[in-house]
């Protein structure tokens, strides 16, 4: 199916300019059939995690500030947009909240992880709900698709994995006849979420929105997925920390999964697998530059390292565990860490062993180290470290890892042929 498929992330709808910005690149693609994916506006879902905590805590007060700041942050964004103060988005806006204040006044009965799901999602929700109305006022023909009744996964809650077979009939169901009626049509649907087999809400990752563009277009069999970002594509570094970076024109699929596994923040992990199966091209471009190249990742057998890559990860712990009895680390008891780490949903961004001594370096997210910690320390001895950062430098030479490490304490360093690992103390 001829359809392409866009995503735009927070930082294109974080203020009322940005979303006129978004329609106007629409604009351009009228007459053709375009799917649009749509994150929560700004820093919506950190502001929801944060909500999240008060609400878990049972702190009323800090509760109402949290929610009453979201909704004058969206708020306000409506009234730039909408000079009708009438308008119907007024009101299905303000329902959405009454409906998330309906769920903050229940106390919570879930574990963490559900009880995230139930909350946090309100950000793609309000987000695409406006987008859809103003597109609407700007005579695009939109239609808004709830990406619940399209993305259909299990029930793992903040990293639901998708039912790929039942998606694809929802999607090719709902969606293909919309554009198959009519030439030129636009949908609408909201990232990062999808619903179990209960009807609950579920999350597809931090960052999810990318994945769901490629899950809709692997679905309908799209030639092209476009990302909109703030960069002018692929750079080998993020320039918030790095100066000067290098933009790359073209990534293979295979560079870009490692960049991706590794936590570059341009593109959601599971997002290029199933655009590889499908042959699908990715396109990076910047809402601010439209018309600029941009970097395109696509199928190429021969890719050439134009120079190194570089991929920051703050906020790290280092773990390190070893046998009580200071027998050596075997088999068994790299099982037995493995079966803990998955228990408790930690993710290892690297892990080293010696003779005696495991080490695993993974995000500090309190919610769930803090209860592998304690189990960990029931069965052998534990050092950790906190506050740290972890570089991936992806081919490496020796200048690339002294720009980096520079006077820093290296607390551990992993290299292989084309990757080296580098964890330090700030």
């Amino acid at each position: 199916m001829n359809v392409k498929v866009f995503k735009f992330g927070g930082a294109s709808v974080n203020t009322a300019a940005g979303v006129r910005n978004v329609a106007g690149i629409l604009e351009k693609h009228r007459g053709q059939s375009v799917m649009v994916v749509a994150s929560a506006m700004g820093k919506t879902t950190n502001a929801l995690e944060n909500l999240l905590r008060d609400y878990i805590a049972r702190d009323a007060v800090a509760m109402v500030e949290k929610f009453y700041l979201l909704k004058d942050f969206h708020t306000d964004i409506l009234h730039e947009l909408f000079e009708n103060k009438e308008h119907p988005v007024f009101e299905a806006v303000g329902r959405l909240f009454e409906e998330l204040r309906g769920r903050l006044q229940s106390p919570p009965e879930k574990g963490y992880d559900e009880t995230y799901d139930q909350v946090v999602p309100y950000g793609e929700l309000f987000s695409c709900l406006i987008l859809h109305h103003y597109l609407e006022q700007c005579e695009l023909p939109v239609k808004l698709f709830d990406a619940r009744q399209l993305v259909l996964t299990d029930s793992t809650f903040r990293d639901a994995r998708v039912d790929w077979a039942k998606t694809q009939l929802r999607i090719q169901k709902h969606l293909f006849t919309w554009f198959q009626d009519a030439k030129g049509r636009m949908g609408l649907t909201h990232g990062f979420i999808g619903s179990d087999p209960q009807g609950r809400m579920t999350t597809l990752g931090r960052e999810g929105s990318d994945f769901t563009a490629a899950i809709l277009a692997y679905a309908l069999r799209t030639k092209e997925v476009t990302i909109w970002k703030d960069v002018p594509g692929v750079l080998n570094a993020d320039p918030k920390w790095f100066g000067n970076p290098v933009k790359l024109d073209s990534l293979s699929y295979l560079e870009a999964i490692e960049l991706a596994y590794y936590g570059a923040s341009v593109i959601h992990p599971k997002t290029i697998k199933p655009l590889e199966n499908a042959n699908i091209r990715l396109k990076v471009k910047s809402f601010l530059d439209p018309n600029a190249e941009g970097t395109t990742i696509e199928n190429l057998r021969e890719w050439k390292v134009p120079c190194p890559i570089y991929i920051r990860k703050t906020n790290q712990v280092l773990i390190s565990v070893s046998p009580r009895d200071f027998s050596f680390i075997m088999e068994e008891n790299l099982s037995q860490l493995f079966n803990i780490l998955s228990k408790h949903h930690v993710k290892a961004n690297v892990m080293q062993n010696s003779a005696v001594t495991f080490s695993v370096c993974a995000d500090h997210d309190p919610v769930h180290i803090d209860p592998l910690l304690k189990e960990l320390k029931h069965l052998f001895s534990v050092r950790f470290n906190d506050g740290l950062e972890l570089y991936t430098i992806r081919h490496y030479d020796q200048e690339a890892i002294d720009r980096i490490a520079g006077q820093k304490k290296v607390l551990l360093e992993q290299k292989t042929r084309s990757t080296v690992h580098l964890v330090l103390s700030p």
